[in-house]
């Protein structure tokens, strides 16, 4: 049957890879901050207190108050390409589409903010796109992070008449690939320093304890984590402890521990003197690894009594990095391409 002189030109055949991170704000100010923080608070997988009575201390405390200081710590890792977290996660994104050649159409969005999900997921429809792989960028699964990035893949399905097959990438904290490359990438940056550190200590975002008791696994991603990576550096580095903690603390609420600043001030106490620290559960460089562990960690360290300090990048879209990136992206395509 011959198409109709007036059908619409519609591009078929395509596989599309969405690499998905948590969010940015637009920019370093409190406006951006304000609206960058609405959403993200709003969101009941991050902040499972009833919104009866979560809300009015959002708008009526936090979103009055918050902006102002994290703002500032966003003035201080801004660059011309926006911040580090929209930076590093659109050089993935380019890094992998020169890797994945015509096999696939690779965008990245992020869960708040620009660019929407929701957005990109259309993009690669409009491209041809027949078939999604939705890969969010989080080595450990949680509820605040993975699922609520499913959450808005949902949100789209149910907005949409048509769709593509889709697929999503499962959490990576235990994949051999994933322990190799943090291995060699962490181990390249230590025989850089002009130092020996005594520890390296491995920080990942914090979670409130709760969500441990409810089921959330977490916890356990993270120190299978740090026990597999503690390994490898036993091989190759006998002298160097290995350390586990959790960063970034809010609210009134208990939440994993130790926490990172109080392990940083009392390893100084204690007498450490050179400490490395690095972020394995993100992907990307952003405000969290580079303001408050980079700036404020170093700070706390020299005020105890520290003398050499390193807070090591992320994976970003280097090479240790993308070839892990690849390879997942690869085994998660596989039977598409």
């Amino acid at each position: 049957m011959l198409k109709p002189a007036d059908h619409p030109h519609v591009i078929t055949g395509k596989i599309g890879v969405l690499l998905v991170n948590l969010g940015t704000p637009d920019a370093p100010d409190e406006a951006s901050v304000r609206r960058y923080l609405g959403e993200f608070l709003s969101d009941r997988r991050v902040v499972e207190i009833p919104q009866i009575l979560w809300q009015p201390i959002l708008r009526g405390l936090v979103l009055r108050t918050r902006p102002r200081k994290s703002a500032h710590a966003y003035s201080q890792v801004w660059s011309p390409e926006g911040s580090p977290l929209a930076a590093n996660t659109a050089a993935q994104a380019r890094a992998l589409q020169e890797r994945m050649g015509d096999a696939a159409i690779v965008r990245h969005a992020m869960r708040y903010q620009k660019p929407a999900m929701a957005a990109e997921l259309d993009r690669l429809l409009e491209d041809g796109c027949e078939r999604i792989l939705v890969a969010p960028l989080y080595p450990h699964y949680s509820g605040a992070t993975t699922a609520s990035a499913l959450d808005a893949v949902a949100d789209w399905i149910k907005a949409r008449r048509r769709l593509p097959a889709l697929r999503t990438l499962p959490p990576y904290h235990d994949d051999p690939a994933t322990i190799a490359a943090l291995h060699r990438d962490l181990s390249g940056q230590i025989a850089a320093l002009d130092f020996v550190p005594e520890l390296l200590l491995l920080s990942f975002h914090g979670m409130p304890e709760r969500t441990l008791r409810l089921g959330d696994p977490y916890h356990c991603h993270c120190h299978k984590s740090a026990r597999l990576l503690g390994e490898a550096f036993a091989a190759t580095h006998p002298d160097l402890r290995v350390a586990t903690s959790f960063q970034s603390r809010f609210g009134r609420a208990k939440w994993l521990e130790p926490a990172t600043d109080d392990v940083i001030k009392a390893e100084a106490a204690a007498g450490t003197r050179r400490l490395v620290i690095a972020a394995p559960g993100f992907s990307s460089d952003c405000l969290e690894t580079i303001e408050e562990l980079g700036i404020r960690g170093r700070e706390d360290f020299v005020e105890g009594g520290g003398t050499h300090f390193a807070a090591l990048t992320c994976l970003n879209a280097g090479d240790a990095g993308m070839d892990l990136l690849e390879t997942l992206i690869r085994r998660e395509l596989s039977g598409w391409i």
